[in-house]
């Protein structure tokens, strides 16, 4: 009869498990790889383009993708094949992962900001709410975008003060530099003014802005009188409005105001500032004629007035006079 060996048996037995393991590293290597070669091109090729980018911009948001889809992907294959060389090697991996579990589960209650910071900075990313280089309000903080990673962003503001923003604290953003940008400008002028002439006078000076080959490449559309914003308590208020390239709207509503003041004061159209007019008499005069009178009657009765008052003064002195002698 055949006789059997343990020692032969356990060899072959330790063989097989050491066998399959080597394959499954081998796997897991190979999956890895090609994950990581894979998944930029594929983002690259199908990430949503909600607005233009150039191609460096496109390939930096997607290879920033690509290294998160990629960490989280290799480390889910590790894990996968850690429990598989586990069983093969007749581990019992219960123990195991109850004994990973509990940490893993007290660190991340502890570290859930972190993973929502991870989490929100992947949407804000993927869905490109705004670029580096761009100005945007994030989080209620507006400023220029210097960095944007899955952790937090970066903003610094017109002062020259860096804030830092945890993602997961960003519920919205408003970017004022994406693609174009508007100049918005409201002029006051003194209700005595002809509009009509005030208008054309402010749309003459946009067009000699349009026309600066300095400042005119920066239009996207000739700045006009859109429409008389409101009537207010010193002056009547008109809105401009013209489309610029982004971020130059400031420096081109600058210059337009710079040029309004210029023209206004040449055509003597009176820009109002706060002030008080005092009448003098019953009733407020109209025109210069009636603010004439009005300063003449009130003329008139200071004079009266001073003249009762000294003839008051006269008749005391009399009386005091008087009563001395006697």
């Amino acid at each position: 009869m055949p006789t059997f060996s343990f020692e032969a048996i356990n060899a072959s037995a330790l063989v097989s498990g050491v066998v399959q393991v080597v394959v499954i590293l081998a796997g897991t290597v190979t999956l890895v790889k090609i994950m990581k070669r894979a998944i930029p091109k594929v983002m690259i090729e199908h990430l949503p383009r909600i607005r233009e980018e150039t191609q460096g911009q496109l390939a930096l948001r997607s290879a920033t993708l690509s290294t998160v889809i990629t960490q989280i992907g290799s480390a889910v294959i590790w894990t996968v094949a850690c429990l598989m060389m586990l069983s093969v090697l007749s581990v019992d991996i219960t123990p195991v992962l109850a004994t990973v579990g509990i940490p893993a589960l007290a660190i991340g209650f502890a570290a859930q900001n972190i993973i929502r910071d991870y989490f929100n900075g992947f949407f804000i990313i993927l869905e490109d709410w705004y670029r580096v280089g761009e100005v945007a309000v994030v989080g209620g903080i507006g400023g220029l975008v210097e960095d944007i990673s899955l952790r937090r962003t970066v903003l610094r503001d017109l002062n020259g003060t860096m804030h830092v923003i945890p993602n997961s604290r960003i519920e919205f953003a408003s970017n004022m530099t994406r693609d174009w940008a508007r100049i918005n400008l409201d002029v006051s002028v003194a209700y005595k003014e002809d509009l009509e002439r005030v208008i054309d006078v402010i749309n003459d000076v946009c067009q000699g802005l349009r026309d600066d080959p300095v400042w005119g490449c920066d239009l996207l559309t000739t700045p006009k009188v859109e429409r008389v914003e409101s009537l207010g308590d010193h002056g009547i208020d008109i809105k401009i409005l013209g489309d610029t390239r982004p971020i130059r709207q400031w420096a081109l509503t600058g210059e337009l105001r710079k040029r309004l003041k210029h023209r206004f004061d040449q055509e003597g159209i009176e820009i109002p500032w706060p002030h008080t007019m005092v009448y003098f008499g019953n009733q407020p005069s109209v025109g210069a004629s009636g603010m004439a009178d009005g300063l003449a009657a009130a003329g008139k009765a200071q004079t009266m007035a001073n003249s009762v008052h000294q003839a008051g003064v006269q008749r005391d002195l009399s009386m005091s006079d008087e009563g001395g002698t006697r």
